[in-house]
């Protein structure tokens, strides 16, 4: 099994789409109305884990892009040095 860094990376990038996805669910679920900052129901810790969700799932992005644009040199190089 060849396993190459463009398919770690568009795995890196589903994993990350898929972990955005249900952080911005569980944002979107929390009782927050436009009118209702101090609402009792609130739990401000309830935020904070969807919230770093969606920042754990940037992160993954990021380095899924360069992990895409090493190998990009690395086939570059590998062609000017053949040619």
């Amino acid at each position: 099994m060849n396993i190459s860094p463009t398919t770690s990376a568009v795995n890196l990038i589903n994993t990350a789409q898929h972990k955005s996805a249900g952080a911005a669910q569980e944002i979107a679920k929390l009782p927050i109305q436009d009118n209702e900052v101090g609402s009792s129901e609130f739990n401000s810790s309830d935020i904070i884990k969807p919230v770093l969700s969606l920042k754990e799932a940037e992160l993954e992005t990021s380095a899924a892009v360069k992990l895409l644009q090493a190998d990009k040199e690395i086939t570059g190089s590998l062609l000017d040095i053949k040619a």
